[in-house]
């Protein structure tokens, strides 16, 4: 999302400044009206297209199911984690244990994955060498209420 913001503000940019450089040249306008009329236009395109733009990038919640990984290094991260599991298919989110006493990472977490590309995360992952460990990757378990 972050980048897709960036991208905005530099399209905006580019053509704030195109209108500046070329609209004198029509002499319609001068050159600080044509660049506040560039940066509306602009703003006024790019919030329709944020507005019909598909939803087709992100799953609902509905589709999505968690993995449970475990025999992690203590060292790892979210973002490496969430890096290593995006090759196989779509990460929602990556939640790593850990001690509340120490803070120390108990070397097991849980992933918010596509429901659809589950079974080919596990098949790639389950049993392969991460981190100088052998990750075990499964479909967690529903907490049970005890």
């Amino acid at each position: 999302m972050k980048s897709s913001n960036a991208s905005i503000y530099i399209i905006t940019g580019i053509v704030a400044i195109a209108g500046f450089v070329v609209v004198p040249f029509i002499e319609v306008f001068e050159a600080n009206i044509a660049f506040a009329l560039g940066a509306l236009i602009t703003g006024v395109l790019l919030s329709l297209k944020k507005t019909t733009g598909s939803s087709d990038e992100l799953p609902a919640a509905e589709e999505l199911t968690t993995l449970y990984i475990g025999n992690l290094n203590y060292k790892v991260n979210e973002n490496v984690i969430k890096a290593h599991f995006e090759q196989y298919g779509y990460v929602d989110s990556v939640r790593l244990m850990k001690d509340r006493k120490t803070g120390r990472r108990k070397g097991f977490g849980f992933v918010e994955v596509d429901a659809a590309s589950a079974d080919k995360m596990i098949t790639k992952l389950n049993d392969s060498t991460f981190e100088e460990r052998t990750l075990r990757v499964r479909l967690a378990k529903e907490k049970s209420e005890d």
